[in-house]
């Protein structure tokens, strides 16, 4: 059921993809990779530990059947979750973004397919991009862009 779910989310998720019309697939995962690598070592993985707020609960009241015998219970105070996070990964995406920026490729998101349109392949050269341009995501990762009509 939980795998059913996650395909069905998945099968709604735009293919987010850096793209330059022209530009062959094998270039841009190159040039990805480069500029990932230049990110990395530009703002290196930074990580911090931290804490929520602890949180108290305050003491119930408890009576009797009658309701004249009572007392308070309980009140305590709940740590905060304890958890990590990379200070540095917001600077690294923008270097990353920057990077592919100078080499002419901006980041896209494009919609996919609806369930009627059927083709087959993958994109091999990035096309130039239109309102009616969607994606068909391969269960390999590889993608099809289609421009329809």
């Amino acid at each position: 059921m939980i795998l059913i779910a996650a395909l069905a989310v998945s099968a709604c998720t735009p293919l987010s993809i850096y793209h330059r019309p022209g530009a062959s697939v094998a270039k841009l995962n190159a040039d990805t990779l480069g500029c990932e690598v230049k990110a990395l070592k530009d703002a290196p993985v930074a990580l911090q530990k931290k804490q929520d707020p602890p949180t108290f609960v305050p003491p119930r009241k408890v009576c009797d059947s009658s309701g004249q015998n009572c007392y308070r219970e309980g009140g305590e105070w709940i740590p905060g979750r304890i958890y990590t996070v990379d200070v540095n990964k917001p600077l690294r995406e923008r270097v990353e973004v920057q990077c592919m920026a100078n080499r002419g490729y901006s980041p896209v998101a494009i919609s996919q397919c609806p369930v009627g349109v059927k083709a087959s392949g993958q994109t091999t050269v990035l096309p130039t991009l239109s309102s009616a341009s969607c994606a068909i995501i391969n269960d390999d990762g590889t993608y099809l862009i289609v421009n329809r009509g």
